[in-house]
């Protein structure tokens, strides 16, 4: 592997989120367009609702998030107005109280809010939508600044999942990254929520980080594993300090080598496989008996802007500055400047900054990448026939696709294309090779391992 790796690890490729992914979407974006979409929805279809909170009490070095360091709250409590005004506009726009199946509060850091900030906007989620039976409400947090408060509001308004940032335990490497969080703080978060019935929590890990090694991460994920969190998501860093200023403070000499990180992510995805996971597309686990698991074992396992999920709605409303949302005709994305976006929304707009209507063979393209990235297999001629296109639609890609299979990431007989074990590494470098939109693009990504 390690001449493949050589090959292919700094290749600069999207992490497949959405297809096409954000950087090409359209900035001159009419707001009409998206109201139209909405107003189009089928009322009988759930929906799932995202909630950017993007304020933090603290910085991190390593985070590639769109954030703002809340020093004192009234920023934030401004925010919060603008974010219940938007839920409003948003609602004002769609055709009846729509139902809900999946909601999910992210950041920054969304346990930042004053609980009854939280509760205010949670009473005016469930007047203007229906949460259907069992539907499933997330959030993020940060055990660093979570509040016994903020935990007791949060079972009280019923959420039934969250999720903490561990990245890493190892004491050098947090100081790093400017993130000091100590097992014990993180096994003490998790037991208050499950005291309050917020029975699944997920934790983030991340390789790559400055002067990590393999076995600092097998550590850590043993510990982990000890706390027994439902699902586990492994990510790669991201070091690009051309768009996070604050990735600037990580000297790039105390990054590891990419044949570094390869080793890092299997020793994390050994101990993790060992103490009872469920390996689940590039970079997620899960216990065996976690929707996401149940999902990946019975091919019903997709990708949103959130990663690796087992919510199959169609559309995905984004609310809050920078937020990504996604309809069955076309995509957009909020303005990502807090001021800029406020203004907007004060305004009675739909605070649009960009977007891309759905076209041409994106539908088909998307379900390729979606299954490659999720299933690690597609038979393409019967995708193509499934959208309307004769067998042979992927004839461009013959070329590149012959290559990766000679290079030993993919094997294929008549239409069908299946990745190797090394290919499932690489599933980024081959779900590329279907994108039209990256041919040409100087838009720059993180690199594949």
């Amino acid at each position: 592997m390690s001449s493949v790796l050589d090959k292919y690890a700094k290749s600069s490729v999207p992490r497949y989120t959405s297809y096409p992914t954000a950087p090409h979407f359209a900035t001159d974006f009419p707001e009409s367009i998206y109201r139209g979409w909405l107003a189009q929805l089928d009322t009988d279809e759930p929906i799932s609702l995202y909630l950017h909170v993007p304020f933090c009490k603290q910085m991190c070095w390593y985070c590639g998030c769109n954030m703002k360091l809340a020093s004192k709250y009234s920023p934030v409590a401004t925010y919060v107005e603008h974010l219940i005004d938007e839920i409003d506009l948003i609602a004002d726009a769609m055709p009846d109280r729509m139902p809900v199946g999946h909601l999910h509060f992210g950041g920054g850091t969304p346990t930042v809010l004053e609980p009854d900030d939280l509760g205010a906007v949670m009473a005016l989620l469930d007047e203007r939508f229906q949460f259907i039976p069992g539907a499933e409400l997330a959030i993020e947090s940060d055990p660093r600044t979570l509040s016994d408060e903020m935990v007791e509001k949060i079972g009280e308004l019923g959420f039934t999942r969250a999720s903490f940032g561990v990245q890493e335990f190892d004491p050098k490497v947090q100081a790093a990254i400017n993130r000091i969080q100590p097992p014990d703080m993180v096994a003490r978060a998790l037991k208050r929520f499950r005291s309050v019935g917020v029975e699944r929590v997920n934790f983030d890990l991340i390789y790559g980080l400055p002067y990590q090694t393999a076995e600092d991460l097998r550590r850590t994920v043993e510990q982990c594993v000890e706390m027994r969190p439902d699902r586990v998501a492994l990510f790669g860093y991201a070091h690009v300090p051309w768009v996070a200023k604050n990735q600037r403070m990580i000297p790039d000499e105390s990054l590891p080598k990419p044949e570094q990180r390869a080793e890092q992510a299997d020793a994390a995805a050994d101990a993790l496989v060992k103490g009872g996971y469920v390996r689940i597309g590039l970079d997620h686990f899960a216990l065996p008996g976690d929707s996401l698991a149940i999902a990946a074992a019975t091919g019903e396992l997709h990708r949103n802007f959130q990663g690796y999920t087992s919510d199959a709605a169609q559309t995905l409303i984004g609310i809050g500055s920078t937020s990504i949302g996604r309809t069955p005709f076309g995509y957009v994305q909020n303005i990502s400047e807090t001021g800029a976006w406020s203004r907007a929304v004060a305004a009675g707009k739909l605070p649009i900054a960009r977007g891309h209507a759905l076209k041409g063979q994106d539908n088909l393209r998307a379900h390729v990448i979606e299954r490659i990235m999720c299933d690690g297999k597609i038979d393409l001629a019967a995708a193509g026939r499934a959208y309307g296109y004769a067998d042979d639609w992927f004839a461009s890609e013959q070329e590149a696709l012959d290559e990766l299979q000679r290079d030993g990431l993919l094997e294929r007989a008549g239409g069908k294309l299946t990745l190797t074990s090394d290919g499932t590494r690489l599933s980024r470098i081959v779900a590329s090779v279907f994108d039209t939109y990256l041919r040409g693009s100087t838009v720059r990504h993180s690199i594949a391992v």
